[in-house]
């Protein structure tokens, strides 16, 4: 298919094989689809500037913005790319490579490529340009002296960092912080105005207020402070922050939290069978706060009647509301020597749905003749 010959809107865009996608999608005036400007860069051979793709898919003035809308996703995906000029290019057509970075201690790091094929080796110079867990577009350059494939970098697509955790310190009246991410070794410079008192040694959080350039460091504000290097429990505060677990609830999780009662309901207990005559036990240890299953054995003759309880949580959780959102982005609750950060705020992992002795808790059981 070539598209090159001029030709009115509508006979242009009746070429886009996607056209009825899109116009299902934003209607009878959508937007040449991504595959089709795709297609269209391929067949000019040579990267063009934007007016002149404009003009090629008869983009009004009206549609214009929009258009650059699409142009800046597409970029940011790793679809198309602008080169130093400006003039725009299909990442494919010049054989580029997408990936994530990862970054080591000692300042080097690799591509991740997202395609099969071998990572690609970044030097500490081309390191510079970004941090661990950046998205990126590279080049394959050669072989470095250990003969790994090397690369470098053409555009950062997405940043994978805005702020991060670390070590304050102050040398010779400069502020930076390291990061705890032994992965990210770029120091964060601090401005004297944004270090909101820090001292040296003291663990803060860094919000990144520009990324690493090519012939410039990282800057950042310190936005809160978190203690003490050696205070006890800091390893916890910052393993939260450095692996970005959620710690808090948000105020809406909060608020529907604060509506549950501290006890099993009278009213619940209808259409339940009522199995509190059994000496039901539970296993956990004694420091444990939340009992998730409980467990009676019985013979009979020469079979066991075994009984399995576990905490009814869908009788407070119910399907894709906030609080079986939350609990599927969490995933699991995460256990710290002395520290939970539960799936469930606390009036329910440790509540509710918490088999604890002595008092009434709403359950599934399994029923089990062995």
């Amino acid at each position: 298919m070539s598209i090159k010959k001029k030709g009115n809107k509508n006979q242009l865009r009746s070429l886009d094989p996607y056209l009825a996608r899109e116009q299902q999608r934003y209607g009878s005036t959508a937007l040449p689809s991504r595959e089709f400007i795709q297609k269209v860069l391929e067949d000019q051979g040579t990267p063009i500037d934007g007016s002149t793709l404009c003009k090629l898919l008869h983009i009004t003035a009206k549609e214009t913005e929009f258009f650059n809308r699409r142009l800046t996703a597409m970029i940011r995906e790793g679809q198309i790319i602008r080169n130093r000029k400006g003039d725009i290019c299909v990442t494919n057509k010049l054989d580029l490579i997408k990936g994530i970075v990862q970054g080591h201690g000692d300042g080097f790091g690799f591509l991740i490529v997202d395609e099969n094929g071998p990572d690609l080796y970044l030097s500490p110079r081309e390191m510079q340009k970004v941090l661990n867990g950046d998205r990126i577009i590279a080049r394959k350059t050669g072989k470095d002296r250990r003969g790994r494939l090397e690369g470098e970098i053409v555009e950062v697509l997405e940043r994978a960092n805005n702020e991060l955790v670390g070590r304050f310190h102050t040398k010779q009246g400069v502020s930076f912080v390291t990061a705890e991410n032994k992965r990210i070794s770029q120091e964060i410079l601090i401005p004297s105005n944004a270090t909101l008192e820090a001292q040296s040694g003291q663990v803060v959080i860094v919000k990144i207020i520009q990324q690493p350039e090519a012939y410039s460091q990282p800057i950042g504000h310190v936005i809160e402070i978190l203690g003490n290097h050696d205070s006890p429990e800091m390893e916890i505060e910052i393993a939260l922050r450095k692996f970005d677990l959620p710690y808090l609830f948000s105020e809406a999780i909060e608020k529907i939290s604060a509506k549950f009662p501290k006890k099993v309901l009278k009213k619940d207990l209808t259409k339940r069978q009522d199995l509190r005559h059994l000496p039901l036990v539970t296993i956990d240890g004694e420091t444990a706060r939340d009992f998730d299953d409980a467990v009676y054995c019985q013979m009979e003759a020469e079979n066991f009647r075994l009984y399995v309880a576990i905490a009814d949580v869908s009788h407070y959780v119910k399907d894709d509301d906030a609080l079986d959102i939350e609990a599927f982005n969490r995933g699991n609750s995460v256990y710290f020597p002395r520290r939970v950060i539960p799936m469930l705020p606390e009036v329910l992992s440790n509540g509710l749905c918490s088999l604890n002795p002595g008092v009434d808790r709403l359950c599934m059981v399994c029923e089990m003749l062995i």
